[in-house]
């Protein structure tokens, strides 16, 4: 509960700096190739890393923007509990990576809150297994009207849009 209450005061901070903020014209619903490289490198190397805090089994979370000159960055990162769905972000997020302890699926993969999460926000979410080494990694997005989801393997070949 707190490292929740914690997330929500950090999305109401928002981090981003004004220019970084008009330089956005709109989210799109399925990231950039520079974001999705990005998320690959930096969200694949926090897998594994302790959570600190009250709750151990905590997910992490990344809040991905772009900095002033415009290159992808961390905005915020915190825990949150892993069974809850996550809030939405302030507007400057231009994706979310979820690295998930363990999978709550029957296949793994990304959990129908996470489905929810990008129907409900039209934003990427990039969900990142710590369960396994090499992580695996999905993307969900927002395309041809519907929540679709790809792997996006350890070197960064991307598989075909799933429902």
């Amino acid at each position: 509960m707190i490292a929740a209450l914690l997330f929500v005061a950090a999305l109401a901070a928002d981090p981003i700096a004004a220019p970084a903020r008009n330089a956005i014209a709109a989210v799109a619903p399925i990231a950039d190739s520079d974001l999705r490289e990005y998320i690959a490198i930096a969200g694949r190397k926090v897998a594994g890393r302790p959570v600190n805090g009250p709750i151990a089994s905590a997910d992490k979370v990344l809040l991905i923007a772009r900095d002033d000159k415009g290159f992808p960055v961390v905005a915020v990162s915190t825990g949150f509990p892993a069974r809850q769905s996550l809030p939405a972000p302030p507007p400057s997020t231009l994706a979310v990576v979820r690295l998930r302890q363990r999978y709550e699926t029957p296949v793994p993969g990304p959990s129908a809150s996470d489905l929810a999460f990008v129907s409900a926000n039209r934003l990427p979410l990039f969900v990142i297994g710590e369960w396994a080494r090499p992580a695996p990694m999905w993307e969900v997005a927002w395309v041809d009207d519907a929540v679709r989801f790809r792997t996006i393997g350890e070197v960064g070949e991307i598989g075909p849009w799933q429902d």
